[in-house]
């Protein structure tokens, strides 16, 4: 994109638009506690008057939602944003092609599986299937990821060259998350590298104690990843052949969508097909 594209793209941006966005992903991280006032505020480098102003115009709207009285008002994600969410899902073809996949994954395997597409260095899910059960793996729709630490993250990883994954990374930030959490660059490069020959990532305790993931990349028939599938579940002394087991299970589900797309799927890709 040339620079005059840039200062077109800049010129064109609301700040207020910005504003109520950026409120909305505050909200969205703060999860179930939400912002108080002042927090937000703060956040968002305003003045609690207009911080006010602009919350007050998203409640009524639907967009937050607000509870308790004065200084302990605390504010959180309206249900009109589930209403959006809704219509988008049933806008995106890539949505409406992965979860009858999806489905099949969870009701064959147990695991909870998510779609994730790629947001800079990010991971976003933008769907999700819960296994059937009490266990519920903390996750919402718009949640960002990290790439080298998540299954998901990591399949999007693998479909770049070693340079970009190295960029995006950096780019990213690699904090432990737990105690077996990747942390150090060239080993997580050498893991990417073992997942692409294997065309599916696992997530062994990673990003959360006692829970694994394995993942695999979607591709459009450009060849370019699109996305990633990934399935949870919770570890329970599973052997390593089992999750390879269920990496192959979302590897094929990953293939099934790439196919529909009209991708290559991984037999393909790694010159067996």
């Amino acid at each position: 994109m040339s620079n005059r594209d840039d200062s077109d793209g800049q010129r064109y941006r609301l700040h207020g638009v910005e504003r109520a966005l950026d409120t909305l992903e505050l909200l969205a991280a703060a999860g179930q506690e939400g912002l108080t006032l002042t927090e937000l505020a703060e956040k968002i480098a305003v003045s609690k008057s207009s911080a006010f102003a602009l919350l007050q115009t998203l409640i009524a709207r639907g967009f937050v939602a607000d509870s308790g009285a004065r200084l302990s008002r605390r504010y959180r994600l309206g249900m009109a944003l589930a209403k959006l969410g809704d219509a988008a899902e049933l806008q995106s073809p890539l949505i409406s092609l992965a979860m009858p996949v999806m489905q099949s994954v969870t009701d064959a395997t147990g695991l909870t599986t998510r779609l994730v597409i790629p947001d800079g260095p990010f991971a976003i899910v933008t769907a999700r299937i819960d296994a059937p059960g009490t266990v519920r793996f903390a996750s919402y729709l718009g949640q960002r990821e990290y790439p080298h630490c998540t299954s998901a993250g990591k399949a999007l990883l693998t479909a770049l060259p070693p340079e970009q994954a190295r960029v995006l990374a950096v780019e990213a930030g690699m904090p432990p998350r737990t105690e077996r959490t990747i942390t150090d660059l060239d080993d997580l490069l050498r893991d990417l590298e073992l997942s692409a020959v294997r065309g599916y990532t696992i997530d062994d305790e990673e990003d959360a104690d006692g829970v694994f993931c394995v993942g695999a990349a979607i591709y459009d028939r450009t060849g370019e990843c699109v996305a990633a599938i990934s399935g949870t579940g919770l570890k329970l002394n599973r052997p390593t052949w089992r999750m390879d087991e269920l990496g192959i299970a979302i590897r094929d589900a990953a293939d099934q969508v790439t196919r529909a797309l009209g991708g290559p799927p991984f037999a393909v890709r790694a010159g067996h097909g």
